[in-house]
């Protein structure tokens, strides 16, 4: 055994191993993965607008997510086959992307909401007491 050659006879890719390589992120983000996520998003962002305001807290909803994403790109695919044109299934790399970015959309709005009604909630409260509390 020659320790000091610098030559490397034996280099193990991944396809010896019967492994593909990954395709690039970019690929991963695509039209439809964005336009599936953004509408699943806008109906969460309602949904967690109002459970914002009725109740005060919001409850994780990712599972409730995932399972809306996963019905959701069902029908889509279904409906386009019943319509004639032929697509390609989401993977599963779209998948997450979906889910992702609908929590994402009803996160952002709960932080709006929140911190939106707590600075007008406090705008309103100096201006009604400013009479009684002029120095603020």
């Amino acid at each position: 055994m020659d320790h000091g050659s610098t030559e490397i006879d034996d280099v193990d890719t991944p396809e010896d191993h019967g492994l593909k390589r990954k395709q690039p992120w970019r690929k991963d983000i695509t039209v439809r993965g964005i336009v599936a996520s953004l509408m699943i998003g806008i109906m969460y962002s309602v949904i967690a607008m109002k459970l914002n305001l009725t109740t005060g807290l919001v409850p994780n909803l990712n599972v409730s997510a995932a399972l809306l994403a996963f019905v959701f790109i069902r029908t889509w695919i279904k409906l386009l086959h019943k319509a004639g044109f032929t697509t390609t299934p989401f993977t599963r790399q779209e998948n997450t992307v979906i889910q992702t970015c609908a929590v994402a959309c009803y996160t952002i709005a709960f932080g709006v909401v929140t911190v939106g009604l707590e600075w007008l909630m406090t705008v309103r409260w100096r201006s009604e007491t400013r009479v009684a509390f002029s120095f603020l």
